[in-house]
């Protein structure tokens, strides 16, 4: 190694040697891009800078809590406050029931809140529930869609599971896939005929709000309402899952865009991500009558020393204080902004896409304009070997998109006209690499 070595990429080859892969999270390795990693230093606004001083626009946002922009001061503010009076009381805080009655305000088929520490454990609490609730094994899930690292849950997941190519993970145990039914994603035929052939022994259906692990894939008009119709004709749960749109969609999450309008609500949904403003930290609500089947007052047990830690409480109060319709109407109108320029680039290099879309959330597929992606079959069917020579091209211009062409981009209230500017210029390079690629 000598002494021009990027200082990321002595940082890698270190971390190699100490953790599988390098990294604590699959999609960090660059696995589906190639190279080596960025290992970031800090961050401001819309901004990153890595370990050898280069910035870059921010386009992950740590996968969504960076809604108000990275270091925002009432963020930093409350956490420096919060860390204080102590880091960790293994007690109650009245900061738990603050952000508790912050998500209730805002998301009126939330009745009663547990705060976890991980979207995985959320979704995994959920499933426990609706299994304890109803008396009932079987879950329905979705090809593509990803609710963490739960071992029912891995079966045809997307997100990292997609990125490496895998169809699930070992160390999954064929009796705990066997209680999952996995079928295929905007099917509401085939949710009827999985009722009507084991209705009696399912529990729950679970689906991402807008799915966001396989690419970003609206919902078709009225399948979540669907879902819901079919699991109470059944006396199943619909688990909602709004890891990744909660609260970043819209004031209410991605259900407050929709399925508050069309009249419907589900039983149980997941958080994370936003509400902990960058900490970790992550929460399940829904129906009161389920919830309470939770102990201490009912029999599904779910425990955490870390849960509702102080620290993170105060973080997602100021976030959420702070993430105003406003907020949210900049980040909706630079979504679109950047969606509609990074079309326009794509169209004059000659790259066949379209532009997936769930409120400000977005993501790109190449090759598929003439049907879209509405599943995870459309999904993997895609041209996804353009993406890494447009990943590495946006990445040596100075914006940082997320490392798979099978995630979202995210936006934030920081994301200025400078901002802006240094990711349209660096479209059209980007774009004619992705031209340039051949499979």
């Amino acid at each position: 190694m000598t002494s021009n070595t990027p200082v990321s990429d002595q940082l890698f080859d270190r971390a190699r040697s100490l953790m599988p892969g390098g990294v604590n999270s699959p999609v960090r390795a660059f696995g589906s891009v190639g190279g080596n990693p960025k290992f970031m230093v800090s961050a401001k606004g819309a901004y990153l800078t890595d370990a050898d001083g280069k910035e870059y626009v921010d386009l992950v946002c740590s996968w969504g809590p960076a809604l108000l922009g990275h270091a925002h001061p009432a963020v930093l503010d409350a956490v420096h406050a919060a860390v204080d009076r102590g880091l960790s009381f293994g007690a109650s805080t009245p900061d738990e029931a603050n952000l508790a009655a912050i998500v209730k305000e805002r998301v009126s088929a939330v009745e009663r809140l547990r705060m976890v520490s991980t979207g995985t454990e959320a979704t995994m609490t959920a499933v426990r529930l609706a299994r304890g609730y109803t008396g009932r094994n079987l879950i329905i899930k979705f090809a593509g869609c990803y609710h963490g690292h739960l071992d029912g849950l891995l079966a045809a997941a997307g997100s990292g599971v997609a990125t490496l190519a895998l169809p699930g993970s070992a160390g999954v145990t064929e009796a705990t896939a066997a209680e999952t039914l996995v079928l295929p994603y905007n099917d509401l035929a085939a949710v009827e005929a999985a009722f009507a052939a084991h209705g009696e022994n399912i529990a729950a259906v679970i689906t991402e709000a807008a799915p966001a692990n396989m690419g970003v894939v609206t919902p078709g008009e009225g399948f979540n309402a669907g879902l819901s119709r079919i699991t109470k004709e059944h006396g199943a749960l619909l688990i909602l899952d709004e890891v990744l749109t909660g609260f970043r969609t819209g004031y209410a999450g991605y259900w407050g865009l929709t399925g508050r309008q069309e009249g419907w609500a589900p039983d149980l949904l997941t958080f994370g991500k936003v509400i902990g403003g960058g900490m970790p930290t992550a929460a399940l609500g829904g129906r009161a009558d389920v919830m309470d089947y939770l102990a201490p007052v009912g029999p599904v047990y779910q425990a955490g020393t870390l849960s509702g830690n102080p620290v993170a409480m105060a973080a997602g109060v100021a976030t959420l204080t702070n993430a105003t319709p406003e907020v949210y109407a900049h980040v909706d109108a630079r979504s679109l902004e950047l969606s509609a320029a990074l079309s326009s680039a794509l169209d004059a290099a000659g790259v066949d896409h379209s532009i997936q879309r769930a409120g400000n959330l977005f993501s790109v597929a190449f090759g598929t304009s003439a049907q879209g992606v509405h599943n995870y079959d459309d999904a993997q069917a895609q041209e996804s070997f353009r993406y890494a020579p447009f990943f590495h091209s946006m990445l040596d211009s100075g914006v940082y998109l997320p490392p798979s062409v099978f995630e979202a981009w995210f936006l934030s209230a920081a994301h200025d006209d400078a901002a802006m500017s240094r990711i349209f210029d660096a479209l059209p390079a980007a774009a004619r690499a992705a031209a340039a690629a051949s499979a």
